[in-house]
């Protein structure tokens, strides 16, 4: 699972250490974003009062014990906690860094950890509340005030000194020699905490919005809950969710605050049940409430340039990259990147350093949605939209130069399927009201012709074709128009339709000798060809692909030449001429192997294995099937199963 939005801190130092062992991986921390533990309203855990300097009433021994108790019902987590204690259990003085996003349970796991490790620091175990957040006003603790905090859980009478040094000196001074616990919560950054480290002999542990960079600082991830933990706290919190629980927790996004809320409110409801919330969480902005006050703190922490940027993000339905979000807000890359960067660091975007990509949690993008208004929205969309049909385009390019660029090509295209999707969507529902996305409709198709073939079901590309087309005839945009005919006949053909197929081939056939177009016109040949072979009237096909073979050899056009040589040798070898099939073959392999066309070389040499075989030559045909299958498995062609079991056949 990628990472996630809005996520702090959650620093341990460490010093003397007895305790459980469990793994956990070191990771660098690098500039302001990440993930981390934080006190919220909404968090996974109920709210807890900050704990303010004890009254003067208050006993030393009281103001030392300090921690909140963790939610009774705190579920899962077993891998972080596990993970958190090796790092103690490993001894030397080492800070660790824990950050998620709001509502993540960033301050539920805290206190649980603290709980956890209470015992081993006997002298004292104090909890304030940094104020990182500006919630009712609050402004964040100085550092001072947060030392005077712990000096006075010490020694109520002791005189806090003015003088920063002074203050720093008292302040180490009070914790030397001890095994003490301080979880100091909600930080607002490193500038606050740096100065709050304690001795090695102590365990510090900080949450934070923002990501917060020491020297010696390793920062731990913290994700949304699994999938069977949102389902156990669910129930553990309201059990007649029942069997509805692993829909809800969907719903929430497996987000802890989320699941809290969601299972209080049908708790506290008389009417609703079960089924009747998960129809009305249904709505994205029902489910938005289950997160929108933890997500405006982290939103309200930006300046209005870096808002713009965030909210704008919400185009995006799933995971991205920097170049992506570089065409969005129309800057240079390296920029982009930079922004992004910085949105990370206040936890409301979510990156994974794998794959080098960026994503918004659920609740997030319904969250930034709703900031948006339609003219944003609109401007944002559209650039969504036509930066990735220029990432179509770059896919099918790829296909098409062949060799190791086929696989480079379709995993482009698979990778960004769903951003892909999204923008031609959105330019089909825009095309019969603004130019802009009318041209952008008209295009898709066309930009990933090959790889959507290849991908994509027929009746899907249909879909496209058909409102395309439409876009087309109202731009007056007459080779486009022969281009979708075309590619709808190949579609319907796919279908086994081919009356109607020929239909589209022979309008698109007249549209490209009108305006010229001459590859237009050889393809509607080869086309046209094609469907009459699949009729049986083979030698009507074969005068196609001659005239198309004409054609493609005069302008120059090798991919276009190979298909018509392949398409002559399965012509010849219906015929019972196989012998002159095989000849056309060779002639299609040399071509397709020169240009790096790997469906192509497939099936030229799946073609040719049958040739041969019905030579009696299977010996020298199972090999040739071989590496065809080889190939169609590669780029993860349909065809590789017939291929399969014709080698079934043969080698049985």
């Amino acid at each position: 699972m990628d990472p996630v939005i809005g996520f702090g801190l959650f620093a341990v130092f460490i010093g003397l250490l007895l305790f459980a062992s469990g793994k956990i991986k070191k990771l660098k921390a690098k500039g302001p974003g990440g993930f981390g533990l934080q006190l919220e309203a909404n968090d996974s855990t109920p709210p807890v009062k900050p704990a303010d300097p004890p009254p003067r009433s208050a006993s030393p021994g009281t103001a030392l014990h300090q921690l909140p108790r963790p939610a009774a019902d705190f579920t899962g987590r077993k891998d972080e906690l596990a993970e958190l204690a090796d790092m103690v259990k490993k001894g030397g003085a080492i800070i660790s860094g824990l950050h998620g996003m709001g509502g993540v349970g960033k301050t539920a796991l805290a206190l649980k950890l603290a709980e956890q490790l209470k015992p081993h620091y006997p002298d004292a175990q104090i909890y304030l509340d940094l104020k990182g957040t500006d919630r009712d006003g609050e402004k964040p603790l100085s550092a001072a005030d947060a030392m005077a905090h712990v000096i006075h859980a010490f020694d109520l009478k002791t005189e806090i000194p003015e003088a920063q040094g002074e203050l720093s000196g008292l302040y180490h001074s009070k914790l030397d020699g001890k095994r003490a616990l301080l979880l100091m919560d909600n930080a607002l950054d490193g500038e606050q905490v740096k100065p709050l480290l304690p001795l090695a002999s102590c365990l510090f542990l900080v949450t934070s919005r923002q990501y917060i960079s020491l020297d010696g600082l390793q920062s731990k991830n913290l994700d949304v809950v699994s999938a069977e933990d949102a389902k156990q706290l669910l129930l553990a919190i309201c059990p007649p969710i029942g069997e509805h629980a692993a829909e809800m927790a969907k719903l929430c996004g497996y987000l802890p605050m989320a699941l809290r809320n969601a299972a209080n409110a049908l708790v506290k409801s008389n009417v609703l049940g079960p089924e009747e919330y998960i129809k009305r969480l249904g709505d994205a902005k029902k489910r938005l409430d289950l997160a929108s006050a933890s997500l405006s703190l982290s939103y309200d922490l930006l300046d209005e340039a870096a808002q713009k940027h965030w909210r704008t993000l919400a185009v995006f339905p799933e995971t991205f990259d920097h170049e992506a979000a570089a065409a969005l807000w129309e800057m240079p890359a390296d920029e982009a990147a930079d922004v992004l960067d910085n949105l990370i660091g206040y936890s409301l975007v979510l990156w994974n350093k794998d794959s080098k990509r960026a994503r918004l949690h659920d609740l997030a993008r319904d969250y930034a949605d709703s900031k948006m208004d339609n003219t944003e929205r609109l401007t944002a969309q559209y650039r969504h939209a036509a930066h990735y049909q220029s990432v179509l385009w770059n896919a099918n390019d790829l296909y098409i130069k062949g060799g190791a660029a086929v696989l480079q090509g379709l995993a482009l295209f698979d990778r960004e399927w769903a951003n892909i999707q999204t923008g031609q969507t959105w330019a089909v529902q825009h095309a019969g009201s603004d130019m802009a996305a009318a041209k952008l409709c008209n295009f898709y198709p066309a930009a990933g012709a090959n790889v959507l073939d290849l991908r994509r079901h027929p009746r899907e590309i249909i879909r496209w074709l058909e409102i395309t087309l439409d876009a087309a005839s109202r731009l007056n945009d007459r080779q486009m128009e022969g281009n979708h005919l075309g590619n709808l006949g190949g579609a319907y053909q796919n279908l086994g339709e081919t009356r109607r197929a020929i239909e589209f081939y022979e309008k698109a056939l007249s549209i490209d000798r009108e305006i010229g177009d001459r590859k237009g016109e050889a393809a509607d040949l080869g086309n046209l060809g094609n469907a009459y072979a699949v009729l049986g009237e083979t030698r009507h096909a074969i005068k196609f692909y001659k005239k198309a073979l004409i054609i493609d050899r005069e302008i120059g056009n090798r991919r276009g030449e190979s298909a018509d040589l392949g398409n002559l040798g399965l012509a010849y070898a219906d015929l019972g001429k196989t012998h002159d099939a095989i000849k056309y073959y060779k002639k299609q392999l040399a071509i397709v192997r020169e240009i790096g066309d790997r469906r192509g070389e497939g099936n030229a040499l799946f073609n040719m294995s049958q040739a041969l075989n019905t030579l009696g030559k299977r010996g020298e045909a199972v090999p040739l099937a071989r590496q065809a299958l080889e190939i169609f498995e590669a780029i993860e062609d349909p065809n590789a199963e017939i291929v399969r079991a014709q080698l079934r056949e043969w080698e049985a």
